[in-house]
C-alpha cells in the first residue's frame, strides 16, 4: 500500500544540524513503515518548503542518504529521490574502508571467511534446493571455461560468486549479505595479489558438490574448510612476499 501525503509529512528543522536532522527524519519514516522501498519522496521544492531549508541543504542531505544506501536519485521527468530496496552495498563499502584504513588485516579477512563458510555450509546442507544446486553447478562450469580461456578476473569473480550463491541458499538474508560483503572486500585483496595458478579449486568444488547433494554437512564443512585454508595460506604467503618487497 502506497503512503499518503499525510503519512509523508516532514517537520521543520534546526539549521545548525540540518543535514543530520533531515536524514534522521527519513530514517525514522523508514523504520516506522511510513516509507517503504520504491516510495518517492516529495519533489525538491515541496520538501525544502516543509523542512524550511534551502535546496542546497536539502541536496546535501539527500546525498548523505544516497551514500548510506537508503535512497537512490533517479533522473528524468518521473525521477527524484526514491527509497531503495535492501542492499549489501553499504556494508561492502564500510568493510572496504576499514580494510584500506588498516583496521582489517588480510589475515583477519581470510579467517572471517573460513568461519562464515562453516556456518553457511551447514545451513546449505539443510536448505539448498534443486535450483540452488543447478546455480552452483552452472557457476563451476563457467569457472572452468574462464580458467581454460585464461580469463583471471572472470575466474576470480566466479569463484567468489560461488560462495555468495551458497550463502543465499541458506534462505537467511543476514548471512547472504554478510557473505556478499566479505567476498566484495576479498575481491579487492585478490586484485592486489594478482594472477596465480589454482589447480585445486575445481577438484575441491566437485567433491564439495557431491557432499552437498548427499546432505553430509560434516564432510562438506571439512572439505570446504580444508580447501579455503590451503587457498588462503597461498594467498597470505604471496601477500607477505609483496609486503616484504615493498
Amino acid at each position: 500500500m502506497r503512503v499518503t501525503r499525510a503519512e509523508m509529512s516532514f517537520s521543520a528543522i534546526s539549521p545548525a544540524r540540518a543535514v543530520d536532522e533531515i536524514a534522521s527524519q527519513v530514517r525514522s519514516m523508514i523504520a516506522e513503515g511510513r516509507l517503504t522501498p520504491g516510495d518517492r519522496l516529495p519533489a525538491e521544492r515541496d520538501l525544502s518548503a516543509q523542512l524550511q531549508v534551502s535546496r542546497n541543504t536539502l541536496r546535501g542531505a539527500l546525498r548523505t542518504l544516497e551514500h548510506a544506501g537508503l535512497i537512490e536519485m533517479r533522473k528524468g521527468a518521473s525521477g527524484g529521490p526514491f527509497v531503495r530496496p535492501g542492499s549489501a552495498g553499504v556494508i561492502v563499502n564500510g568493510l572496504s574502508d576499514l580494510y584500506h584504513l588498516g583496521a582489517i588485516s588480510p589475515q583477519q579477512l581470510t579467517e572471517a571467511r573460513i568461519w562464515l563458510n562453516d556456518l553457511v555450509v551447514r545451513a546449505a546442507c539443510e536448505r539448498a534446493n534443486d535450483e540452488d544446486l543447478r546455480a552452483l553447478d552452472a557457476n563451476i562450469e563457467a569457472g572452468v571455461q574462464a580458467n581454460d580461456a585464461g580469463r583471471f578476473d572472470e575466474r576470480q569473480r566466479l569463484n567468489r560468486e560461488f560462495h555468495i550463491i551458497l550463502a543465499r541458499s541458506t534462505r537467511n538474508p543476514i548471512v547472504a549479505i554478510t557473505m556478499e560483503s566479505v567476498m566484495g572486500v576479498f575481491g579487492q585483496f585478490i586484485e592486489k595479489i594478482g594472477p596465480s595458478e589454482n589447480p585445486y579449486t575445481l577438484p575441491s568444488r566437485r567433491r564439495f558438490m557431491r557432499l552437498l547433494r548427499a546432505r553430509d554437512s560434516e564432510a562438506a564443512v571439512a572439505e570446504m574448510s580444508k580447501h579455503l585454508r590451503r587457498l588462503h595460506d597461498h594467498y597470505l604467503a604471496r601477500w607477505t612476499e609483496m609486503a616484504a618487497a615493498a
